[in-house]
């Protein structure tokens, strides 16, 4: 099963990335719990449940703060139901104009196809300085 979460992630990734949310929504589990950094500052941060919460509090917060953001995979680490997504995120802060470029490493957990829970350690600083 894990060979293929990482599939499902890797056609995760290319969808949110051409901009197909409909694909990467499909992916979620009706419960999933998404956490970011909670930081002062950075509009997606804190814990998510369920797919609307991630769609309006980190993808609504994503398009309303960076321009071409994209989430660039460098590599898949297979770990059972677990994978671990290590890449770097890029865009322009919508505020600032600042180009964004931030390391990123993506706990993902899976569950008879489905996210269930994502943690999203990333450079937070390069994040903030991109917002201004």
């Amino acid at each position: 099963m894990s060979e293929e979460n990482v599939d499902i992630l890797r056609k995760g990734y290319e969808a949110f990335n051409r901009a197909d949310m409909d694909t990467v929504m499909g992916l979620m589990d009706p419960h999933i719990e998404w956490q970011e950094s909670d930081i002062e500052g950075l509009p997606q941060g804190g814990t998510h449940h369920g797919p609307e919460a991630v769609a309006n509090n980190v993808f609504g917060a994503i398009v309303g703060n960076w321009d071409d953001f994209q989430a660039v995979p460098a590599e898949f680490l297979d770990a059972g139901e677990r994978v671990v997504v290590l890449g770097h995120v890029q865009g322009r802060g919508k505020a600032s104009g600042k180009t964004l470029d931030a390391h990123y490493a993506h706990v993902w957990t899976l569950r008879d196809g489905k996210a269930v829970h994502v943690r999203v350690y990333a450079d937070t600083a390069k994040l903030l300085q991109s917002l201004g």
